[in-house]
């Protein structure tokens, strides 16, 4: 069991609602506010298409300074539905670019516009082309050091990327995750429970990746505008038993399951922030891991669900305190 450590982010009083937290996270405003902050760090990005093993092709963004000598990189890993791009990754990656690191910023199957790349469907279980992902950046942009980051379902890609690093041979100094899923059969359940704002989000964003993904590879993904109607538990379900060999919706939710004790192996310091307000990641859960000594778990009174926003500038404790934790110098 783990009670984690209390959290030193105090927001001011109007920004102490779970939902005003969370809505403003994924603002076109806080987008905005991302990008911004990581021009105003005058770095230069690329396209860089990673493989990911067996013929997986996945695609990122490589952000590095000019004329700087860096002292790692920084692997981040958006949410379900985000991108590269999303505010919560430019953020943090300004901040490690300040401190003087390269950022590769990593696309998951099917997010940010790279429907076109793989003909089968994202899913969350897929951690193997993620690993292989790492390690194709690792060998062709060595750097003195090597770290993760993610915030929700990238947070728990992040934590299982750590614990299959040492028998992938993926050097990794450290991992960070912002308000990680670690038992999705109870997200689902809380999601479904909770205000509906936020299961309308999903469902809305994940459709239209659906409809995408058809309109490319009609063949390999058939299904019919019904099927693009279901619910969120019904749709995942559907998908898992015609596109997934998992059998069931349970067993699919256990693949990438990381609740209880399934981290208590991990070799990688991790540090871990969450908040007791989540609306969509039960704070219970975290109560329960099981973590090695060396884990830090953070616990935040307010910040909804990845939203720990500090002002009226949108900027984020969440993301300074993953390139505090990671690349010091806070």
């Amino acid at each position: 069991m783990s009670a984690g450590v209390a959290s030193g982010y105090r927001p001011p009083r109007w920004l102490r609602n779970a939902h005003v937290q969370s809505v403003l996270a994924g603002s076109p405003l806080r987008r905005r506010r991302g990008l911004a902050a990581l021009a105003a760090t005058g770095a230069q990005t690329r396209q860089v298409e990673v493989d990911g093993g067996d013929g997986v092709r996945l695609m990122g963004l490589h952000t590095t300074r000019p004329g700087m000598e860096p002292q790692g990189m920084a692997l981040l890993l958006h949410g379900w539905e985000g991108s590269a791009e999303s505010a919560y990754v430019c953020l943090a990656a300004a901040g490690f670019l300040a401190r003087g690191w390269d950022v590769f910023r990593l696309n998951f199957r099917d997010h940010g516009g790279t429907h076109h790349l793989n003909p089968d469907i994202f899913h969350s279980a897929r951690i193997d082309e993620v690993v292989h992902a790492a390690l194709d950046v690792a060998r062709r942009m060595p750097r003195p050091r090597l770290v993760v980051a993610g915030h929700s379902l990238g947070g728990n890609f992040a934590l299982r990327l750590a614990l299959r690093a040492p028998a992938a041979g993926l050097p990794l100094s450290g991992v960070a995750a912002v308000c990680p899923v670690l038992d999705p059969a109870r997200t689902m359940d809380s999601m479904e429970r909770g205000l509906p704002l936020y299961m309308h989000h999903f469902e809305r964003s994940w459709r239209r990746s659906l409809a995408r993904k058809r309109a490319l590879f009609p063949e390999r993904v058939g299904f019919d505008d019904a099927v693009l109607r279901l619910r969120m538990r019904e749709l995942t379900e559907w998908l898992v038993l015609r596109h997934t060999d998992f059998g069931s919706l349970d067993a699919y939710f256990d693949r990438y399951s990381i609740a209880g004790d399934r981290l208590a192996g991990l070799a990688v310091p991790v540090s871990i922030l969450t908040s007791a307000d989540d609306p969509v990641i039960p704070v219970e859960d975290f109560g329960r891991l099981a973590l090695p000594t060396d884990a830090h778990l953070e616990v935040a009174r307010w910040g909804g669900h990845c939203g720990f926003i500090e002002g009226p500038r949108l900027d984020g404790y969440a993301e300074r305190w993953v390139a505090g934790r990671l690349a010091g110098g806070d």
